[in-house]
């Protein structure tokens, strides 16, 4: 499952069993942690997800910001809570990515609004899964 956490949202993608192909699977609004956790394990255990890829928001020169650590502090309290496997992915232009995307499609902005973090999430995901399948190829 891929995550884009943002402050008000948190985008949720989901994954192929061949782990090829990202999917953007919905959004949840944030409200308090505690429900915020509670509505994403739910959403984990009806879907059998065994992992997290997480958006890292890396600010453009690749240094480390305020976002990260929001990002960090929300991953470390969730591992306190469920022990599973989590990874990182630059999330750098992601949003500008699937919002261009959008526009192109002709979307209207409040179209692109229900579906930006979602998609940003899919995008993240797809990322981490293409690096999967590169570094699998480059081994055989």
């Amino acid at each position: 499952m891929g995550l884009d956490v943002g402050k008000k949202t948190i985008g949720i993608a989901i994954g192929d069993p061949e782990h090829k192909i990202a999917s953007p699977h919905r959004i949840l609004k944030r409200n308090k942690f505690s429900s915020d956790i509670s509505g994403l394990f739910a959403e984990m255990d009806k879907l059998n997800v065994a992992g997290l890829i997480i958006g890292w928001p890396l600010l453009m020169n690749g240094d480390i910001g305020p976002a990260c650590d929001s990002v960090r502090d929300f991953t470390h309290a969730l591992l306190k809570i469920k022990d599973l496997p989590v990874t990182f992915q630059d999330e750098r232009l992601s949003t500008y990515a699937v919002e261009r995307s959008m526009i192109k499609a002709d979307l209207t902005r409040k179209k692109r609004q229900k579906r930006r973090d979602a998609l940003a999430a899919s995008w993240i995901l797809q990322t981490a899964l293409d690096r999967y399948q590169q570094n699998n190829q480059t081994k055989k």
